[in-house]
């Protein structure tokens, strides 16, 4: 893809293809320079993560996200490197040299990431890229199985794929459409991390099978993956699959596809008065407006019919960050009530439902319910709440780093 959304201080600030955003980066830098300067203000040390290589010549007089902002701040900078990716050393040394003199000496470290096996192995290279360039390397972090740390929406898209069900892999399947432009991946992670319960992320029509819950997750670009779903018959495999009473569930984007129409008048995702139609599985209709949604919010499930039945009532907390507003027929369900608000839609028999909060997952009463009512049998399993164990898995993924990072020398650096 060749279009991003710019985002600026929270809201959007239109779509750019990439070489009119490079121009447009040199207008933004003020915006940067001023938020950074305020959370200096407002905090005792503020970690400020780069993007992308800070070293390439091409990127470099555009440069909003790394070395500009550590010459800003005049903030000592670690070089971290993915040892997994292969030709670490190389990586590392090579980015020092193209860096010009200032902001070379700006590099007070090297970090390995990801190391597999004996860290000892690493001693001669070591010894020589700081023999070179009179850089300590500060640490090398092992790799970690299974860390349970929600991952960025670019590192998720390598996630393998799964086929069709097998019946030996989980009580429960459910097969999350892999859409070219996903957005917010740990939607699932909760799912993913239950006992008995199968996530499968599907990408080809004849792979969704017969799961007990297909879902159309997020997307950063909910018109152009839905051509796409079109394109590989994935339309036609939901579509099919809700007619043999399989049940669906859409979040944000993948809501708005459920719905009978989509409507973009201002071409803020499409060409201006684009309107294509949608599944069809539920009564609504999106418009696309150029004010995003972008809010935290709490409420309740309010609908109270087959796969929801258990979960009626119950709280519900997320969030929301969408460009669209859906309008239903008279008298459609919604499944949701946040802040005082219908959210989302639900189908008479609750078996497709659709919400624009993300997060839905995350709250422990509704997954339990929602997966009792999919079939799932009580494992017997510590129940210990999603927060409780990805907060867990924060600590471990601390403690590891705690253990194989020089933080003596890290907390030298900034004066603490």
């Amino acid at each position: 893809d060749r279009t991003s959304q710019l985002v600026l201080r929270g809201r959007p600030a239109g779509i750019l293809r990439s070489r009119d955003f490079v121009g447009r980066k040199r207008d933004l830098w003020p915006d940067a320079a001023e938020a950074l300067d305020t959370l200096r203000a407002r905090h005792d040390l503020v970690v400020a993560e780069g993007a992308g290589s800070p070293a390439e010549p091409n990127l470099r007089e555009g440069d909003i996200t790394n070395m500009r902002v550590a010459r800003h701040a005049q903030a000592p900078t670690l070089l971290v490197g993915d040892i997994d990716r292969g030709g670490v050393f190389a990586h590392l040394l090579g980015t020092l040299e193209l860096l010009p003199p200032e902001d070379r000496a700006m590099v007070r470290g090297f970090v390995i990431n990801r190391f597999r096996g004996d860290p000892s192995l690493l001693g001669p290279a070591i010894e020589e890229i700081e023999e070179r360039t009179g850089v300590p390397v500060l640490g090398v972090i092992p790799w970690i199985d299974d860390i349970g740390v929600a991952e960025e929406d670019a590192v998720a898209l390598e996630r393998p794929e799964g086929g069709a069900r097998d019946d030996e892999a989980g009580e429960v399947d459910v097969a999350v459409v892999r859409l070219p432009r996903i957005a917010n991946f740990d939607d699932f992670d909760p799912l993913a991390r239950e006992p008995g319960v199968r996530v499968r992320w599907v990408r080809h029509a004849d792979d969704l099978g017969a799961p007990d819950l297909a879902v159309l997750p997020g997307t950063k670009s909910t018109v152009t993956d839905l051509a796409w779903l079109r394109e590989q018959g994935l339309d036609r495999a939901v579509e099919d699959h809700a007619a043999r009473g399989g049940a669906v569930l859409g979040i944000c984007g993948g809501f708005q596809m459920l719905g009978e129409r989509l409507v973009d008048e201002e071409g803020v995702e499409a060409a201006r008065g684009t309107a294509v139609p949608g599944l069809g599985l539920l009564p609504v209709e999106t418009r696309f407006v150029a004010k995003k949604t972008t809010r935290q919010a709490s409420g309740a499930v309010r609908a109270a019919a087959g796969l929801w039945s258990g979960a009626a009532g119950l709280p519900v907390t997320g969030y929301e960050i969408h460009m669209g507003q859906h309008a239903g027929e008279s008298g459609v369900a919604p499944l949701l009530t946040l802040d005082g608000r219908p959210d989302g839609a639900v189908s008479p028999d609750g078996r497709i439902a659709g919400t624009y909060l993300h997060g839905l997952l995350h709250n422990d009463g509704v997954r339990a319910a929602l997966l009792h009512a999919l079939g799932r049998h009580d494992t017997g399993e510590s129940a210990m709440a999603f927060a409780e164990r990805r907060e867990a898995a924060f600590d471990r993924l601390a403690a590891v780093v705690r253990e194989h990072l020089d933080l003596a020398r890290v907390n030298a650096f900034v004066g603490r």
